[in-house]
C-alpha cells in the first residue's frame, strides 16, 4: 500500500455527547464537516477527542466516523491509537488501517513510567503491526513524561518516512530544532500547541499543525499566509490567538474553552465532556474567551 504523506491542518475533533451522556454521532458529523469547510488538509482524533474516556466501541464509533467523512471529502484521517498497553495500541492501530486511515497518533502510556528502551520498542511494535504513517506524540505537557531527543532520532533511524513528530515538550521551539539538526533536518514534525507556536515552528521546518478544530480556520490561515510570505498577516492571527490560548492550562481546559467555542459557533449543541473533570468553565472565562473569538475572526478576515 502506497504511503500517503502527511502535511498541512489536521485538527484534532472533539467529541460530541448526548444528554443521555452517549456519543452524539449526529452532531459529530456536523463537526466533521463543518472543520473541512475551512478548507484544511485532514481531521485527527486525540487527547482533545477524549479518546481515554470513551471506551472501546465508542473509540471505534468515532474513529470510522472520521476515516468515512475524511474519504468522502478527500482528506486525510489520522487516527489516535495510544493505549497503556503494546496489545491495546497495536489493536487500535490495526482497525485505522482497516478502515483506511492514512495514519496515526500515538502517546506513550501515561500510568507507567517508561525507559527509553522500552519506549523505543512501544512505537516500532506499533509501527511494525501498521503500513500507516505513525505521529510519534510528545503529549508531556500535560500526560506523561517528555521523549528525549536522541530516542526520537532513533525512532527516525529505524522507521524512516513511516514516522512524523508531534513534539509538545518546553522548550518547543529549542526542541523541534534539536530534533532536526539531530536527523539532519529529515524529520518532519508538526506543531502541536493550538497552533500558537505555529510561526516559530513554521521557521524551524515544520510541516504542519494539529490544532484543536475550534478555531482551525484561524490556523488554516496562518499556515497559508506562511507558506506564502505574508508573515505580517501570520503575526496578526497568532497574537489573538496566543490570548485564546493561553486561557487553556490543562487538558481538561483545552475540552472546556474548545467546546465552549464550537458551540458558540453554531458547529455543537451541547458543551458536555466525560467526567470526571478537573476544569469547570467559569462564566467570565467564557466572556473573555467569546471577546477572544470575535478579534480572532476580525483579525483573520480583515483586508490587507
Amino acid at each position: 500500500m502506497e504511503r500517503r504523506r502527511l502535511s498541512g491542518v489536521l485538527p484534532v475533533v472533539q467529541t460530541p455527547f448526548r444528554p443521555d451522556g452517549g456519543l452524539d454521532a449526529d452532531c459529530l458529523l456536523r463537526e466533521l464537516h463543518w472543520v473541512l469547510d475551512q478548507g484544511v488538509s485532514g481531521l485527527t482524533t486525540g487527547m482533545v477527542s477524549e479518546v481515554l474516556r470513551l471506551d472501546e466501541t465508542e473509540r471505534f464509533e468515532l474513529a470510522t466516523l472520521v476515516t468515512s467523512v475524511a474519504h468522502e471529502r478527500g482528506a486525510l484521517a489520522v487516527i489516535s491509537c495510544g493505549a497503556e498497553s503494546t496489545v491495546q495500541a497495536v489493536r487500535y492501530a490495526r482497525q485505522a488501517s482497516d478502515i483506511g486511515a492514512q495514519g496515526i497518533m500515538v502517546i506513550p502510556p501515561t500510568t507507567v513510567a517508561l525507559d527509553e528502551e522500552a519506549t523505543f520498542e512501544y512505537f516500532t511494535t506499533i509501527a511494525a503491526a501498521s503500513p500507516l504513517a505513525l505521529v510519534v506524540q510528545d503529549a508531556s505537557s500535560y500526560v506523561g513524561q517528555p521523549l528525549s531527543i536522541p530516542l526520537q532520532a532513533r525512532l527516525h533511524r529505524e522507521l524512516g518516512d513511516q514516522v512524523y513528530f508531534k513534539p509538545e515538550a518546553a522548550p518547543l521551539g529549542q526542541r523541534l530544532s534539536q530534533l532536526r539538526d539531530a536527523t539532519q533536518g529529515a524529520a518532519r514534525t508538526f506543531e502541536g500547541t493550538g497552533g500558537v507556536n505555529l510561526v516559530d515552528g513554521f521557521h524551524r521546518g515544520v510541516v504542519g499543525s494539529m490544532p484543536g478544530a475550534e478555531v482551525c480556520w484561524a490556523v488554516e490561515a496562518m499556515w497559508r499566509a506562511l507558506n506564502t510570505g505574508d508573515e505580517v498577516r501570520a503575526y496578526r492571527i497568532n497574537a489573538y490567538l496566543a490570548l485564546l490560548i493561553n486561557l487553556q492550562t490543562s487538558l481538561d481546559s483545552y475540552v472546556a474553552v474548545e467546546k465552549h467555542l464550537l458551540w458558540r459557533q453554531d458547529v455543537l449543541e451541547r458543551t458536555d465532556a466525560r467526567g470526571p473533570s478537573g476544569y469547570v468553565l467559569d462564566r467570565e472565562t467564557a466572556t473573555e474567551a467569546d471577546r477572544l473569538l470575535e478579534l480572532l475572526q476580525t483579525a483573520t478576515y480583515a483586508e490587507d
